[in-house]
């Protein structure tokens, strides 16, 4: 059985942000399955998409600052700078990252370890509303 839907996640502020509990409420379908994936794509390129700890939101920060160590904003080798300071780094830091993840599902839930949450990874100052495209695929109960 396949099921598709857009999900539209409030804008954030730059950083790393625990979805996990959004993106479950806003697919009630998942319950149908008995065993699956769930595909999350993120359509844009300055934001990116990641599993990682869910209980101490240090963790977040620390990645945060690690990446704006890592890819720094005014880099004088940047040429694409016209949507601002933040742009070309965002666009960077969603390509080491990625658009797109997997989750196993078992018996209607997502099969997290106990300390992984769905992020998502704002990586503009103001980067909006976004889009996640959810792909449920798997046997119904």
């Amino acid at each position: 059985m396949w099921y598709q839907q857009t999900i539209t996640l409030k804008p954030r502020a730059r950083g790393f942000h625990l979805i996990t509990r959004e993106v479950v409420e806003a697919l009630p379908e998942l319950g149908r399955y008995r065993v699956g994936l769930l595909h999350l794509f993120i359509q844009h390129t300055s934001a990116s998409l990641a599993v990682n700890e869910n209980a101490d939101p240090d963790v977040r920060g620390d990645l945060e600052r690690h990446f704006n160590v890592m890819v720094p904003q005014d880099a004088p080798h940047y040429e694409h700078t016209l949507e601002g300071p933040d742009d070309m780094p965002a666009h960077i830091k969603s390509v080491l990252i990625g658009p797109s993840l997997s989750v196993p599902l078992h018996d209607g839930t997502l099969a997290l370890g106990t300390w992984q949450g769905i992020y998502l990874c704002e990586h503009r100052d103001h980067g909006g509303a976004r889009k996640i495209v959810a792909t449920l695929q798997g046997d119904a109960g």
